[in-house]
């Protein structure tokens, strides 16, 4: 079975029955369960399901409410987020991109740029990068050992982005605070994270509001460090004056949930 038709079969099984484990999966595909990570990884890359320990549950609850659906909220914010980001991303440059949510929207968002190479050490955002239908699209995918996340760590990773350059890289972040910086909820992740950020001539951080005031185990970056943070129109006042005094520019996205209707 191809790869498309066991991706066809996990999303109608998982709209089916809301949600999916791995060990299922293998039993009945009859592929191991490196193969259905990565074939979920794809599915919840391009927004169809969402990731979660052990399988991956449907993308809308039972009664089809997006509106109502906190995934789907969260999935437009990073959305916009991305759009912002890819302003930034001009044809002919090297970009590197980290894992999380926010990274995998920017890869889907930056299709259209021409002659661009993509640097990840995630599974995820390399399969969106790689899906690309442009013949001048160049992914790499760094080496290392798959750790949580589906996440490339270790020695391996961390030398690997040493030896690069590139024109931008783009940081999705776990929390940032005032005290803590940019941080990530993974010891293993944050060095290849911080080889990444050494990697990149600007480095632009993507977090949304959820992010503010949330500190993870380790620090990637100090805020004093982001050339550029992307943030959405939830961030309070305070936190923007806060990150507007410590970043290099703060750019704040539209919510596509804001109200935009006139008022009397």
């Amino acid at each position: 079975m191809l790869a498309r038709q066991r991706q066809a079969v996990i999303l109608e099984e998982t709209r089916r029955s809301g949600a999916v484990r791995v060990s299922e999966l293998v039993h009945r595909l009859g592929v191991s369960d490196m193969t259905i990570r990565r074939d979920l990884d794809v599915l919840a890359g391009r927004g169809l399901v969402e990731k979660v320990y052990g399988g991956a549950t449907n993308v809308a609850p039972a009664g089809g409410d997006l509106d109502r659906d906190p995934c789907a909220r969260q999935r437009r914010l990073h959305t916009a987020i991305a759009v912002e980001a890819a302003r930034l991303v001009r044809p002919g440059t090297a970009v590197g991109l980290s894992s999380g949510a926010a990274s995998r929207s920017l890869a889907r968002v930056l299709e259209p740029v021409p002659d661009l190479t993509v640097v990840t050490n995630s599974l995820a955002v390399a399969d969106i990068a790689a899906a690309s239908a442009r013949p001048d699209r160049v992914v790499v995918l760094t080496g290392g050992v798959r750790g949580e996340s589906d996440v490339l760590v270790g020695p391996l990773a961390v030398q690997s982005l040493r030896g690069l350059h590139l024109d931008l890289v783009f940081l999705g972040v776990h929390g940032i605070a005032e005290r803590s910086g940019c941080t990530v909820p993974s010891l293993s992740e944050s060095e290849a994270d911080r080889a990444l950020v050494e990697a990149g001539r600007t480095l632009v951080v993507l977090a949304d509001h959820t992010c503010w005031g949330v500190a993870g185990i380790a620090t990637v970056a100090a805020l004093s460090d982001a050339d550029v943070l992307i943030s959405d129109d939830g961030l309070d006042a305070s936190a923007r004056d806060i990150l507007a005094a410590r970043v290099g520019e703060l750019v704040i996205a539209k919510s596509p949930d804001t109200d935009t209707t006139p008022t009397a």
